[in-house]
């Protein structure tokens, strides 16, 4: 006879909470320390010169992650949102231009387009990897299309090649949002690499973190020339000669901190053995639960690295006969944290259904540059619209500082909820 569910008043098979999150360690701790007495908290000097650059952690933390990329130009931001505002800036993006994101991301890969009144065009995904589908963009493309971004959602790749052919075939842009993915290798390529730009997040749940914070890299000097600019006020500044306050482009303070940065160094030495746990992790997991029925363990397409942000499963309602929430419900109960994931596809939000970007008067949707006439509109992207209420099944705990021993936990539970389907089904 198997166990009683937690659900139903019995033992959970994990009474205490997976290992907190983000992981600082000492050497974090010395190096805000180091900032700290130094002073020099965000050292954006008021003079032309390096220090207009960013202070002395700022820059070493930009060197370093271009390094790591094996490209010449990385560009420190307060966040990811701020870095794809910037790499649409500076790209050139504005009215009456569209932009084709993936309806299932976090918020800021659409809304960034908006901050520089351009048009968010939605392309569904790929129900195996969650990422955007190449042949759905290439649907999307018309006129106005003037980029991409596609988004490597819970640490998997988007399909670059075919993204990249279609960008050249119709001279596009091609940013890439690695939020959830620093790290991560499509083909033997870091991402963030293969496109235009890349755009990395260091807000506390990423795989390298800050607190806050992101950064933009690129190979092309000009595009991190106007990056640079756009990130601090739009000034222009010519090296040894007096700061003259004149912006020739729109910019904004999108400066990181001295202190984040001195954090950033210090993670990024981390970063491939942090990345390590959580693949080690995942694999477990996949291992073990791979022959349960029902639930569909993550796909990693060939030749990429995934770095699992995420541990994101395929829920198969159909085999089962038992809805989501009662999985979810029982996860839980077990002490094993699952979620759903993103709760509707972007086009669903307000902003966008309602076309409310900037106060009344419909901009930038009708604004007299925008020749289109995007729709947003329930059944838009089925795939979406599928995994976000019907089949996504996330797990965040496979992070470090969890080990294979609280991944055990999550196998186990699994089985008793398999032992006992009958009894949920029942239920619910």
């Amino acid at each position: 006879m198997s166990e009683k569910l937690a659900i139903l008043g019995g033992e959970p098979v994990r009474k205490k909470p997976f290992p907190p999150y983000p992981v600082i360690g000492k050497e974090e701790i010395d190096a805000v320390n180091e900032v700290l007495k130094s002073g020099n908290l965000s050292s954006f000097a008021a003079s032309a010169g390096p220090k207009f650059l960013g202070g002395r952690k700022i820059r070493e933390f930009e060197e370093n992650f271009a390094k790591y990329h094996s490209l010449e130009y990385a560009i420190a931001v307060n966040s990811a949102t701020a870095g794809l505002h910037v790499a649409l800036a500076a790209s050139g993006i504005g009215p009456g231009d569209e932009v084709i994101v993936p309806p299932y991301t976090f918020t800021a890969t659409a809304t960034s387009v908006l901050m520089h009144n351009a048009i968010p065009v939605f392309a569904d995904v790929d129900p195996r990897t969650y990422c955007i589908d190449p042949e759905r963009i290439e649907e999307a493309i018309n006129p106005s299309t003037k980029a991409i971004i596609p988004v490597h959602l819970l640490g998997h790749p988007a399909e670059m090649d075919a993204i990249m052919k279609l960008a050249n075939e119709h001279d596009l842009t091609v940013i890439e949002d690695c939020a959830q993915a620093p790290g991560a290798k499509y083909k033997g390529k870091l991402v963030g690499t293969i496109g235009d730009a890349g755009v990395f997040s260091f807000q506390e749940t990423k795989n390298m973190m800050t607190g806050e914070g992101g950064m933009i890299i690129t190979k092309d000097e000009e595009l991190a020339e106007r990056c640079r600019m756009i990130r601090n006020h739009g000034e222009a500044i010519i090296e040894g000669k007096k700061r003259s306050y004149i912006s020739n482009i729109v910019g904004w303070n999108y400066r990181m901190t001295e202190m984040e940065a001195a954090i950033g160094n210090e993670q990024l030495k981390k970063l491939d053995r942090f990345n390590e746990i959580r693949i080690k992790n995942s694999k477990f997991l996949t291992k073990n639960l791979s022959k349960i029925e029902g639930f569909n363990v993550p796909y990693e397409a060939p030749s990429i690295l995934h770095v699992y942000h995420v541990y994101g499963m395929i829920y198969e309602e159909e085999k089962t006969g038992i809805p989501r929430k009662a999985i979810v419900e029982a996860l839980n109960a077990e002490g094993i944290p699952f979620g759903t994931g993103y709760p509707h596809p972007l086009y669903e939000n307000p902003v966008f259904k309602e076309k409310i970007a900037y106060g009344d008067h419909g901009c930038p949707f009708t604004c007299q540059f925008y020749k289109g006439n995007v729709r947003y509109e329930s059944g838009l992207c089925s795939v979406a619209e599928s995994l976000c209420y019907k089949k996504a099944l996330w797990f965040f705990g496979a992070r470090p500082p969890a080990a294979q021993i609280d991944m055990q936990d999550v196998v186990d539970a699994f089985i008793k909820i398999e032992e006992n389907i009958d009894v949920l089904r029942e239920l619910k």
